[in-house]
This record gives structure tokens, sequence and C-alpha cells, in this order.
């Protein structure tokens, strides 16, 4: 945002001098009406993700509240305790709206526990490469390079046809089919990084190898570490609902919404759309607001973007 149009936020902060850099990231994000309602819509989602429990017309995976007679009813219906299915039910007499709430908490879980894992792995190893150089870099990298020659999808679907079906069985899956992504950013930051003056300085103090990397240069890395770690949660979530789709994700136990769309899928056909329609409805709307922000995070911590 250009200095013009952040003095009024520093008027109403009552404020003559320029706001501190954290203020200053949040008034260039506001800037964007899209990227604002993509968070607000994302904090909601998150919300009502954890809060599922307490929000959900039932407990969809409870069987005592099940009743086959309940099973494809549409949206608008009555089931046979009274409640309304909003958004219709499924073949198993399921509330839909309920099934989603728990289904983005499955999906949410996953997306964001693989991503998180995945940096941390990823960086360490981008980290060291980008430090020791040579031979260690050399080979650290040909290993990330043949990692990314194959699709994702690949690797995951390999995976787990090992290791099998779960929610912690996935995330392995994930993480080690995105690793790579963070190890090459990481590694190409730290290349910049390493060569201005404050590493030299570290260095000559003789300071632990572990303190150069970890308390001198990822600092300085993690504007682009949190951008591509948004981006790759969204990433992540949409890979585990295709291979939730494919039946090699997670099991009915632990339902996702990528397992919500699969169930449904099949009576598309016959008319029955909301089983599939709705829980892909509210996917496109998670994966699309973690992308808008990502991308809005990007365009503000991303210098020249700045006016």
């Amino acid at each position: 945002m250009p200095a013009s149009f952040r003095r009024p936020f520093n008027l109403l902060l009552g404020k003559s001098a320029e706001p501190s850099p954290a203020r200053l990231f949040w008034i260039d994000f506001f800037a964007s009406p899209v990227a604002a309602v993509s968070l607000v819509v994302l904090i909601a989602i998150v919300l009502a993700a954890v809060l599922a429990p307490f929000i959900a017309p039932q407990n969809p995976y409870d069987l005592s509240v099940l009743d086959i007679m309940d099973s494809r009813q549409p949206p608008g219906s009555e089931s046979s305790s009274g409640m309304i299915f909003l958004l219709g039910s499924d073949g198993a007499g399921r509330d839909v709206l309920s099934a989603i709430l728990y289904g983005m908490r499955t999906s949410l879980l996953v997306g964001i526990s693989s991503g998180l894992l995945g940096m941390c792995i990823g960086v360490t190893v981008g980290l060291v490469a980008a430090y020791k150089g040579g031979r260690v870099e050399t080979v650290i990298m040909r290993i990330v390079d043949l990692q990314l020659s194959f699709p994702t999808i690949l690797i995951a679907l390999i995976l787990l046809s090992v290791v099998g079906k779960g929610v912690d069985k996935i995330i392995l899956a994930l993480v080690i089919a995105q690793w790579a992504y963070f190890a090459r950013a990481v590694r190409a930051a730290a290349l910049a990084e390493q060569r201005k003056e404050y590493v030299e300085a570290a260095r000559v103090l003789r300071l632990s190898h572990a303190r150069v990397l970890f308390s001198h240069i990822l600092p300085n890395c993690m504007p682009s570490l949190i951008v591509i770690g948004t981006l790759q949660t969204a990433s992540a979530i949409s890979l585990e609902a295709t291979l939730s789709f494919l039946g090699v994700g997670l099991p009915p136990t632990e339902p996702s919404l990528g397992l919500l769309i699969s169930n449904g899928f099949e009576s598309m056909m016959s008319g029955r759309y909301w089983m599939s329609l709705y829980p892909g409805i509210a996917l496109l709307i998670i994966i699309m607001a973690i992308n808008l922000v990502g991308d809005q995070v990007r365009t503000v911590l991303n210098p020249k973007g700045r006016g």
C-alpha cells in the first residue's frame, strides 16, 4: 500500500509515525477486499470445524441416532425424529450438514498437520543443503529433484497402498510427498541470505552452525515459507480429498469431504445431487479461501509489490 494511503490509518491510530511491521502487514493485507473476505470465511470455516460437536444438528457417526428410513432425503425434509435435514441426508440417513462439519475437521487436520510436518523436514534439509554446499548440497538437491520429477499423487498412492488407510497414514504420505517443495524453496532463500554481512559476522564470532542456521538465516526466510506453507496446505487438502474419493485415503470411520463426495457420487445421476454437491462446494470454498489468503500474503511480503 502506498504511503499516502497509510496516513489515514495512522491518524485513526493516533500516531504520526509509520505503524509497526505487524500492523503495517495487516493494513496492506486488508487493502484487498477479496483477501479480507477470504480470511473471514477461512476463520469461520475453522471455527465451524472445531466447534462441530456443539453446532452440528447430529453426530453423523453415532449409529444410535441414525435411522435407515431417513436415507436419501432431499434438503428441507423432516427426519423420523423431527429434525430438519437442511442439506438433505445421505444413503446412511446421516444429516449432510453435520457430515460436512465433521468432514471439515478431518480435512483441515490432515492439511494443516501435513503442511507443518512437511515444512519442518523440508526447512531443515534445505538449510543444511544451502549452508554446507559442495557434495552435501549436490546429493540433497538431486534427491529433491528426483522426488519432484514424480507427480505428488503418484507418490501418495504408492505409499498408501503399502501402509494402508488412516488419518496418521495419509498425513505421513502427504509429508513424504510434499517436503521437497519446502526444501527447494528454503534452499533458494538461504543461498541469498548467507551471502549477506550478518551471516559472515555470525561466522566470525564462531557461533554454532545450528545457531547461524535457525537463529539468523531461517527468520529471514520465513516470508517465502509462510506463502509456500499456505499454498501447500490447500494442496494437501485437495490431494487428500482426491485420494479419499479414489478409495485409498481415509476409512469410512474417519470421513473427510473427499469421502463424502465419493459416497454420494453414484447417486448423482439419479437426481440425488445434494449428497455430493454440498460437500464439493464446501471443499471448493476451503481451497479457494486458503489460496486467496496465501496469494495476498505473497503480495504483501514481496517488497516489489509495495508502492
